[in-house]
């Protein structure tokens, strides 16, 4: 399903770097499922922002603690668990400004969902609706015209390339992906 304008701004604007899981302790400091590759980040956020469902929140972090593969921390505003409770399970997201910088050919994985996908041949193949991440490689599930979706491996023989003015992917359809 494509996304709204309304949403795609809201993901021009915002990055999610996690989940809210559960509490930890009787303090108020919350287990977060992170959602980025480097969780280290957490260490120089000093705020973020919280998705209550109704509005945007700000946030102040004053502890960060890693455990297993879990990110602990102790807001300011959350005082108990109780102060913590109601916002299980929504997501913390920070401004564009605080996004880490990426490398050459690296992209945020919401820049490319709704990204149409051409062949290097210039044929209408669909579009990119999610990323899913593996061990060796990313890949992008692409819904095609007649509802049946691919799986394109993102390595340089499949993805030629991605053009996010132009929101658009160039991919080589290898022998073998249509079967």
């Amino acid at each position: 399903m494509p996304f709204s304008i309304w949403e795609r701004k809201l993901m021009e604007k915002y990055l999610r770097v996690g989940v809210i899981s559960s509490t930890h302790g009787v303090r108020g400091e919350a287990k977060i499922y992170p959602t980025t590759d480097d969780v280290a980040r957490f260490k120089k956020l000093k705020t973020c922002i919280l998705d209550t469902g109704k509005e945007y929140k700000e946030l102040h972090i004053e502890s960060v603690k890693f455990f297993k593969q879990m990110v602990i921390l102790k807001f300011r505003e959350f005082g108990s668990i109780d102060d913590l409770m109601p916002y299980k399970g929504r997501d913390l997201l920070v401004t564009r400004d605080q996004a880490v910088e990426l490398e050459e050919d690296e992209y945020f994985i919401c820049d490319l969902i709704g990204l149409h996908v051409v062949t290097d041949e210039g044929e209408d193949f669909g579009e990119l609706t999610e990323v899913l991440q593996t061990g060796a490689n990313d890949v992008y599930v692409v819904k095609r015209p007649d509802g049946k979706e691919v799986l394109l491996p993102v390595i340089r023989d499949c993805i030629l390339d991605v053009d996010l003015e132009k929101q658009q992917v160039t991919a080589h359809i290898m022998p073998g992906l249509l079967d």
